[in-house]
């Protein structure tokens, strides 16, 4: 059972255990980079808790996922369509100002990031920003029934670093948002896509 063979069997104990999840404080920073009523892409929106946020706030959403077990609860759940689709889908060329990916790159295996967040990169308009998080870590492998891809500050920078187009904006540490994973850490990561025309 892969990653999102685990989404689509758990999908209403999934919905159920992460819709009410308080990840305010988090987007306010990620909204704090964003123009007014922009466009995001919610990557992997899960319960569509973080996409109904985004919404309410006033941006032009769109979100996606990769279990479809998910997408149609997340559509009830916030009153439009989820598309189905997996990272390696993503074809969207500069469509959006803000890339939300909360705790869903890190299901990508270590051969393939590079690869997968070159494509979410190109998503992003010059200036557009992307926030992505991970459990912290140096574990890579299968945990619980699904892939994890664990990463330390220093090996997400040097990540970064590959890409010329990438701005480092914030990269901190938060325990996890939910009381009883108390004991989790998350590496939390802000990144800007230059706008090379405006470079010297």
């Amino acid at each position: 059972m892969d990653s999102i063979d685990y989404y689509n069997k758990y999908a209403n104990l999934y919905f159920e255990s992460t819709v009410e999840v308080d990840m305010g404080e988090t987007l306010e920073k990620f909204i704090s980079h964003l123009p007014e009523g922009g466009e995001i892409l919610d990557l992997g929106c899960g319960s569509g808790r973080d996409s109904l946020y985004l919404i309410q706030r006033g941006f032009d959403l769109t979100a996606v996922d990769g279990s479809k077990e998910l997408c149609e609860l997340a559509s009830i759940h916030i009153g439009q369509n989820v598309l189905h689709m997996q990272f390696s889908e993503l074809d969207f060329d500069e469509v959006f100002d803000g890339i939300w990916a909360c705790a869903s790159l890190l299901h990508t295996a270590p051969d393939h990031f590079e690869e997968i967040l070159g494509k979410v990169i190109q998503c992003l308009k010059p200036g557009g920003v992307l926030y992505m998080s991970f459990k912290y870590g140096e574990f890579s492998g299968f945990r619980n029934g699904r892939y994890f891809n664990d990463f330390k500050t220093k090996e997400m920078k040097n990540a970064i670093n590959k890409f010329s187009q990438l701005e480092l904006l914030e990269i901190w540490k938060s325990p996890d948002a939910r009381n009883e994973k108390e004991n989790e850490i998350w590496l939390n990561v802000i990144v800007k896509k230059i706008n090379k025309e405006k470079q010297v």
